[in-house]
């Protein structure tokens, strides 16, 4: 197999490890109408990664705009979400958030009796199980990170012609949704058991939430400040 063929292939596996499309879809199943507000999502990841990644293999071919875009704010991005995901963590295990949920939990008392709404804005949007806000979202949210464009400038190497080009794109824009794709296949062929399966999700979530969370949290934190040293070190 062609080096820069493998190389696709093997950051397609790299792209799974998408900590905000994880913590993404685990906020739209606990909303209600998860199906719909999910596809809406996919939709929105689809028409931008596909048409943004057919735009630099087939416009700046030959370029150096991918490889320098791959070493510039990719990884500095990923150090500084690392580094947060590290610090929140840390606030958690510590329970150093506790005053801070006290202060909210009075900010929304007072909002009560004052007979105000105490949800945030993008919080009662997403409620309506709008699946034009999830569409926008996953759209925002799909910009091509480090380990697509690296796999944009192996295709552009590869130079495999414009059929093979289109259908690498495409596969690499499937894998990396890979984590919402499993549950709304899991919706459409088996929504009984899925559905179970969500609700068993939820009150184990219930019962270890926080502790998980912290755990993630490290994992993530160290996964991309170590991607990120890397990438910027190759």
């Amino acid at each position: 197999m062609n080096s820069d063929l493998a190389h696709v292939f093997l950051l397609s596996l790299v792209a799974l490890l998408n900590p905000t499309l994880l913590a993404a879809v685990t906020v739209m199943l606990f909303l209600p109408s998860p199906k719909k507000l999910m596809f809406g999502y996919l939709l929105g990841a689809y028409t931008m990664s596909i048409t943004l990644g057919l735009a630099i293999v087939f416009s700046l071919h030959g370029s150096s705009a991918v490889s320098t875009s791959k070493h510039t704010l990719s990884p500095a991005e990923d150090i500084v979400v690392g580094v947060l995901a590290l610090i929140i963590a840390f606030v958690l295990g510590t329970g150093r958030d506790a005053a801070l949920k006290r202060r909210r939990q009075r900010r929304k008392q007072a909002k009560e009796k004052a007979g105000k709404a105490n949800q945030p804005w993008s919080q009662r949007m997403l409620d309506r199980g709008s699946a034009r806000v999830t569409f926008a979202v996953g759209a925002v949210l799909s910009f091509p990170g480090v380990a697509y464009l690296d796999a944009l400038d192996h295709i552009v190497k590869l130079n495999p012609g414009t059929g093979p080009t289109i259908l690498l794109v495409v596969y690499f824009c499937i894998m990396q949704q890979l984590l919402l794709e499993v549950p709304l296949l899991g919706y459409a062929f088996a929504p009984d058991w899925t559905q179970h399966a969500v609700t068993r999700f939820k009150a184990w979530l219930a019962r270890n939430g926080r502790r998980a969370a912290v755990i993630g949290l490290v994992g993530v934190g160290l996964f991309l400040i170590g991607r990120g040293i890397i990438t910027l070190l190759t």
